[in-house]
């Protein structure tokens, strides 16, 4: 395998030529896997990473080109490589035009494979590189890095679509670890000033006496230490997007700044006289509940209005269990990759342990526990025993909200009520169906029949004594 490459994926329908393109690439230290439908290919890109598509133009079912169309909808980062063997120039200018890497006409040379394969790894080992820059020096994150399939996700997705282009101030509200600095990544490399700096600060990290110095700078002599005049990090966004993370634990002396200059974009140095302007977008996130923050004279409301145009509101992993699958195959392929371990694949009982836990830490929580995992496991397959028991994390279980959401039925507020009832029960009793009744005050079948019409599990999950931790207590 070509060092830290993912694999190369191949759609053809004639099984010849898949088996040559096959060979040739697998003799090239490639890692392959071949298809003979652009809708197998689809349904693989869905849950592997791949480092480049190779498809014949003319395909059984959907063509080359509308797998082209699909894919760069879908992953515009992943090249294509189209092959036919009715090959002119004008479909290999339309190709290139839809986006494909490059266009072959059959019959081609190994050679010219292979170059223009090489062309796309080295590619994707530039992309990774700078990925890995990236993450150390503050650029933004793509849409693409959002993991999911649910509804909720694949909405959030559109609405990033459709706020991105524009200028607009975006308030992201929710729990720690859904994902809010994803979000305000994705919007900025979708806007119109991705090309400009990209700015993140961390309010909460940053003591109060400090963060205005460091948001607008300061002057000579201002403080105890100001050796020489220091630009603030709104003027380093200038042009480009300034994220204000953790805005909630912003002090209301610094809020009254923030909000002279979000009407304008002007602010002064700390210590300074001279009213200094720019133009930056500004995205605000905060895990605390920010109305309570208003009521208790914590926040301010014409900063909250301010700053409010556009909202998003990622929703907690507890609500959207299907993606969890997805998420936990995610970092997976990410930790062994990085620790150099063979570990394939979830257990059965392993996952639906996952699926059960209450994810009081989201997305932040799951990625931990797969990274423990990883580095516990020593089989090809993540067994219970490698997960926590999550006896700790089940006392974390967000208590249900005051308020009916304005987005739910009574019934549906009620459903969701029992199922996380019956899931802080479950996760307390090590998934004992019979200590769970017992603490529930039910019988052991009305327990089943609850669980079976709030899709919690299965019959072979819970199957009597046999908990989720990997059959090892019994109780």
């Amino acid at each position: 395998m070509k060092a830290n490459l993912p694999p190369l994926l191949i759609v053809d329908d004639e099984k010849n030529m898949r088996l040559s393109l096959e060979a040739v690439m697998s003799d090239e230290g490639y890692t392959v896997k071949a298809v003979d439908a652009a809708e197998k290919g689809l349904e693989l890109l869905e849950k592997e990473e791949f480092f480049m598509v190779i498809s014949d133009a003319r395909l059984g079912g959907m063509s080359g080109y509308e797998l082209l169309e699909q894919v760069r909808t879908r992953w515009p980062q992943l090249p294509i490589l189209i092959i036919t063997a009715y090959a002119t120039p004008r479909l290999a200018v339309e190709a290139i035009r839809a986006g494909a890497i490059d266009y072959l006409a059959k019959p081609f040379a190994p050679e010219e494979l292979l170059h223009a394969v090489g062309r796309c790894a080295e590619r994707h080992r530039l992309i990774m590189e700078n990925a890995a820059l990236r993450a150390r020096t503050g650029e933004a994150y793509q849409l693409e890095q959002i993991i999911g399939l649910s509804p909720k996700i694949l909405d959030l997705k559109k609405f990033i679509q459709t706020v991105a282009p524009t200028d607009a101030t975006v308030l992201i509200l929710g729990e720690s670890g859904t994902g809010k600095e994803l979000i305000a990544g994705s919007l900025h490399s979708l806007s119109q000033r991705s090309a400009s700096s990209y700015v993140r600060i961390n309010c909460a990290a940053i003591p109060d006496t400090l963060l205005e110095s460091e948001l607008f700078g300061h002057e000579r002599g201002a403080f105890t230490g100001a050796l020489k005049q220091k630009p603030g990090r709104v003027e380093e966004a200038d042009g480009g997007t300034i994220f204000l993370d953790e805005i909630g634990d912003m002090s209301r002396p610094l809020q009254a700044k923030l909000l002279r200059f979000l009407e304008d974009g002007t602010f002064t140095r700390v210590g300074g006289n001279d009213e200094l302007r720019v133009s930056v977008r500004l995205i605000a996130a905060t895990n605390r509940d920010i109305i309570e923050a208003i009521r208790q004279n914590h926040f301010r409301e014409d900063l909250f209005h301010r700053l409010n145009v556009v909202q998003f509101r990622p929703p907690p992993l507890r609500e959207r269990r299907d993606d969890i699958p997805l998420l936990a195959e995610h970092f997976l392929r990410q930790f062994t990759l990085t620790m150099n371990k063979t570990v394939e694949r979830l257990s059965k009982n392993a996952l639906s342990k996952l699926i059960s836990h209450h994810w009081p830490g989201n997305v932040r929580e799951l990625r931990n526990v797969i990274e423990r995992a990883v580095i516990l496991e020593t089989s090809k397959e993540i067994h219970p025993e490698s997960l926590p028991d999550f006896q700790l994390e089940s006392r974390l279980n967000k208590t249900v909200a005051a308020h009916l959401p304005v987005d739910q039925s009574l019934d549906e507020y009620l459903a969701n009520y029992e199922k996380e009832v019956i899931l802080g029960s479950l996760e307390q009793n090590h998934y004992s169906l019979t200590k769970t009744s017992e603490q529930l005050k039910i019988s052991r079948h009305a327990l089943r029949y609850r669980m079976q019409r709030l899709s919690i599990g299965t019959e072979s999950s819970f199957d009597d004594e046999v908990n989720l931790a990997g059959a090892k207590d019994k109780t």
